[in-house]
């Protein structure tokens, strides 16, 4: 009885190791460092830390995302999405600023000073192409979204060379209607460091015709 409960008890610890070691595997953790800190079109922040934590398993994800300027810059987004057989993502976004004054608690989820914006994402991408489209749910205040908040994109990449533009209303313009905000290109590159070691590095030159604003945005991913 003894030998029979021993045995069960080291094969139940293989089996639980196993687990571990492959739910472990679905893990994964990057930071970007880029030079400024342009999203949509607009400038947030000055050069940042950008940390990804992720957990994946087949076609779902869900993890966080933030960004940390120079300039006491803050921002702690959550996620969650779904990739379909037939090249659609179906996502949602919690937005979160910390920085920002009178909408930094983390439990008001009200409309006048509420700190989480919540957003749809609907992504899809065939043969280079990708079109998105993005909706705002929710009106708080602390946040700056006025509830149904939109913003769409589309792009085409090859290689290494990515063009794309897009618009929005809402938090994405300055009159808060629908504006084109967002026009630009991207470029990546594999920087060697060593034989076995490189950094991608990307690029872009984004203009804003809604602010009138051009930016130059370099970045590095680790």
């Amino acid at each position: 009885m003894k030998k029979k409960i021993s045995f069960t008890a080291v094969l139940a610890v293989m089996t639980l190791g196993s687990y571990a070691q492959e739910t472990a595997s679905n893990w994964s953790a990057g930071a970007d460092i880029v030079s400024s800190y342009v999203w949509r079109g607009l400038y947030l922040s000055n050069a940042s830390i950008q940390p990804t934590v992720t957990f994946s398993s087949e076609r779902f994800a869900v993890g966080g995302w933030g960004s940390a300027g120079s300039d006491g810059y803050l921002e702690a987004d959550l996620f969650a999405k779904y990739q379909f057989d037939f090249g659609l993502w179906l996502g949602l976004t919690d937005y979160y600023f910390p920085s920002i004054e009178n909408g930094n608690d983390y439990f008001d989820v009200s409309k006048e000073t509420g700190s989480h914006a919540f957003e749809i994402n609907v992504e899809y991408g065939i043969t280079g192409f990708n079109i998105t489209g993005n909706y705002i749910l929710n009106k708080a205040g602390g946040a700056g979204s006025q509830g149904s908040d939109m913003y769409f994109e589309t792009d085409y990449s090859y290689k290494n060379f990515r063009i794309f533009v897009g618009g929005g209303n809402g938090w994405h313009s300055q009159s808060g209607n629908f504006n084109i905000t967002n026009i630009g290109i991207g470029i990546t590159k594999d920087i060697p460091i060593s034989a076995t070691l490189s950094f991608p590095v990307k690029g872009s030159i984004v203009l804003n015709p809604n602010t009138q604003k051009c930016y130059v945005v370099a970045g590095i991913t680790l």
